[in-house]
């Protein structure tokens, strides 16, 4: 395969408000958009609706013509060969268990509620959630709020996640994603947690975008990592005397 940096690219950014559909069928898409709102709902903030999370989630499980988006993020690397072959044989298996996961979703809902997912209200979706998921529904967070971690943004794959975990996973990915792959529309999800990402992915190639003023330049690690002060230890002077 050699290096991604040859990989051919094609296609071009998804575009968010595009209503085609190349996975789900509709009702699965209007009931995956429901999920996904619920999961990241909408306030005095934009959820998972408005960023068009539906859109990246669609997308994903297509196939696998958007799992890389290039480095300057004008389209999408193409995959061959054996990894092709790896990343299709997965895909297919997400797709299962969305496919499964969604009519099971709704065979719930009938039995609690005689009522499709998307035919109920807020309240009860929720409801239907906790009853799908066998977990209440998770309680606000604040800064200080510690819980237990269940899956991570960044560094987890989906590769056999049932379909109420991989959902929630796909969720926040297509929230906080570049927007590049669909989701993340008009940078929604970054604007929420105040994180002023690039306007491009072609901006974190050529220097544009810098995160250097966003780090702490003046630190003292005693104040830091308090224990080492009371161990005593004192920070080296660098070489440099910086």
């Amino acid at each position: 395969m050699g290096l991604k940096s040859s990989w051919e690219v094609v296609g071009g950014p998804v575009d968010p408000d595009s209503d085609e559909r190349l996975f789900f069928t509709e009702h699965e898409w209007n009931t995956v958009e429901a999920v996904s709102a619920r999961i990241i709902p909408t306030d005095h903030d934009p959820g998972a609706k408005e960023a068009r999370v539906v859109v990246f989630i669609d997308r994903y499980l297509s196939g696998i013509d958007y799992i890389f988006a290039a480095a300057d993020g004008s389209g999408f690397l193409r995959l061959t060969g054996k990894f092709a072959d790896a990343w299709r044989s997965r895909q297919i298996d997400m797709q299962r268990t969305y496919r499964q996961g969604l009519r099971d979703l709704d065979a719930s809902c009938q039995e609690h509620f005689d009522a499709r997912f998307v035919d109920l209200d807020e309240e009860q979706q929720d409801r239907a959630l906790e009853i799908f998921s066998g977990a209440p529904k998770p309680g606000a967070v604040n800064l200080g709020t510690r819980e237990a971690v269940t899956t991570f943004l960044q560094g987890t794959f989906d590769q056999g996640l049932e379909f109420f975990p991989a959902i929630c996973l796909h969720t926040r990915q297509g929230f906080y994603c570049d927007p590049v792959y669909g989701g993340n529309k008009d940078q929604m999800g970054w604007k929420t947690i105040g994180f002023p990402g690039p306007k491009s992915l072609k901006d974190t190639m050529d220097g544009t975008y810098d995160t250097h003023p966003y780090f702490v330049q003046d630190y003292d690690w005693n104040e830091l990592i308090p224990h080492l002060a009371q161990s005593g230890w004192v920070e080296p002077e660098s070489p440099t005397g910086v």
